[in-house]
């Protein structure tokens, strides 16, 4: 009988521009020094579980591998670089001020019906959900009975955890992910399981019942 993986998902660490500025993937957004300081931590509150993560996996970004590699320390892994676990391609959206495309009549429709939405020269909402699930499928497949650690970005996480949850693309917004939470998801025969959402306390007794 196959067995289950579990995922922790770990959202990268705060940037200076973190709820200001759409990043997207723009190139040369580092952590800020709080950002720094939340890596760590999370590296520590991931090393203390028991049993260990065997893997760790993190967007290309330099935000997320800056997160996690002292989570890498932290385990004697090395981080590995998967572009599934990307952010959203934004466009043209890329770099602006959050309160000004809220102002946009386009907001609405992010927020209310993300799936009717595709940022202009970028990836749609659904798209997105389809490729981010595609990547944790797939890695807990590799790494079946084991523990693994994904470093991503708030909107892909968000997603992932929706699609665990049963709960529809379009209300993917109401869930909250902080900068270096964790969350974690059970893959494994039959549905996935939801074990937390964004945590930022201790994991020692996440296991599944």
């Amino acid at each position: 009988m196959p067995k289950s993986t579990v995922v922790f998902l770990v959202r990268h660490g705060q940037t200076p521009t973190t709820g200001k500025v759409m990043p997207g993937r723009a190139p040369g957004l580092h952590l800020a020094e709080v950002g720094r300081a939340q890596a760590q931590r999370v590296a520590e509150r991931i090393a203390a579980l028991s049993p260990a993560p065997t893997a760790i996996y993190a967007s290309p970004l330099e935000r997320t591998q800056e997160t996690a590699a002292p989570i890498a320390r932290a385990l004697g892994l090395r981080v590995r670089s998967h572009k599934g676990l990307l952010d959203c391609a934004v466009g043209s959206w890329e770099g602006k001020s959050l309160k000004r495309l809220a102002r946009t009549p386009e907001w609405r429709t992010v927020v209310g019906w993300p799936t009717g939405f595709r940022f202009p020269g970028g990836e749609s909402f659904a798209e997105m959900s389809v490729r981010a699930q595609n990547t944790v499928l797939a890695l807990a497949e590799e790494h079946p009975g084991e523990r693994l650690v994904c470093v991503s970005h708030a909107d892909p996480i968000k997603v992932i955890l929706a699609a665990a949850a049963g709960v529809p693309l379009d209300m993917f917004q109401r869930i909250v992910i902080s900068p270096c939470s964790v969350s974690a998801i059970v893959i494994g025969p039959g549905a996935p399981f939801v074990l937390c959402v964004n945590s930022t306390g201790s994991l020692a007794e996440l296991v599944p019942s």
